[in-house]
């Protein structure tokens, strides 16, 4: 949430290693939109080929009415993450957009990025993100939730 009162976190910088970030990307203005089976599939498909144009890997992923959250490691030939999401953002509302045929901004700009910086810390953030549909009273288990999953197994060794 980005707003002249609130003042954002700044990034995580440039690094010279493939670390492991945690991000959580919002709609614009919150609007419940993604949880559907259409964008589902939609933010699959980008995320798939972003390895390839991006050079990002998405691990776990967790989408939610008004957000996503997600796992993502850079490949040794990756754009600077912030192009990265910018691409896919851009890619998937267009799509978005053309589904629903509405029009307008479907991302707010900004976005919450993360190191994983343990095997430990990594499992506690994913067991949490896991869990936000039943805390969100959309289901009664984590399992039950549709729109979720793994691309690539992102692990620490």
């Amino acid at each position: 949430m980005t707003n002249d009162t609130h003042r954002h976190l700044a990034h995580i910088g440039s690094f010279h290693f493939q670390p492991l970030v945690f991000l959580t990307v919002t709609t614009k203005d919150r609007h419940r939109i993604l949880n559907t089976p259409a964008v589902h599939q939609i933010l699959l498909n980008t995320w798939i080929r972003s390895a390839d144009i991006n050079g990002w890997h998405v691990g776990r992923y967790v989408i939610m009415p008004e957000h996503v959250h997600l796992f993502a490691r850079p490949g040794r030939e990756s754009e600077r993450m912030s192009d990265w999401i910018k691409a896919w953002k851009s890619i998937s509302a267009r799509k978005i957009n053309s589904e629903f045929s509405r029009n307008g901004s479907v991302w707010q700009v900004d976005y919450f990025d993360r190191y994983v910086r343990t095997g430990e810390s990594y499992s506690e953030k994913w067991e949490y993100v896991r869990s936000n549909p039943v805390r969100a009273g959309l289901v009664n288990h984590p399992d039950d939730w549709p729109f979720q999953g793994m691309l690539c197994d992102l692990m620490f060794a």
